[in-house]
């Protein structure tokens, strides 16, 4: 049986309230905690994460999505997330 895509959402939207602010995870780190692949990670968060930290999520390369790039980098500052060359430094600030 499939999961109802609300249900998905909110697991997703679940683990994101999770992250401590000043730490980061990545997509396919979500989607290995709740059984989903990184692109339905991100597909909830673009459709309905509004709610939650959205923007402690980044790619497994620690860039961000280029249409919230401004906008999530400035966020993720202010929480003194350590950036280099426009990409977070995984390795020291990693959730969980």
């Amino acid at each position: 049986m499939t999961p109802d895509p609300a249900d998905v959402d909110e697991a997703v939207f679940d683990v994101v309230d999770r992250i401590p602010p000043g730490r980061v995870t990545t997509y396919g780190a979500i989607g290995e905690l709740i059984g989903i692949g990184p692109r339905r990670v991100a597909r909830a968060l673009s459709s309905g994460g509004g709610a939650v930290a959205w923007y402690r999520v980044v790619r497994a390369d620690g860039t961000v999505a280029e249409p919230v790039r401004v906008r999530q980098l400035e966020l993720l500052a202010a929480e003194g997330v350590p950036m280099r060359d426009g990409r977070v430094v995984l390795s020291e600030v990693r959730w969980p």
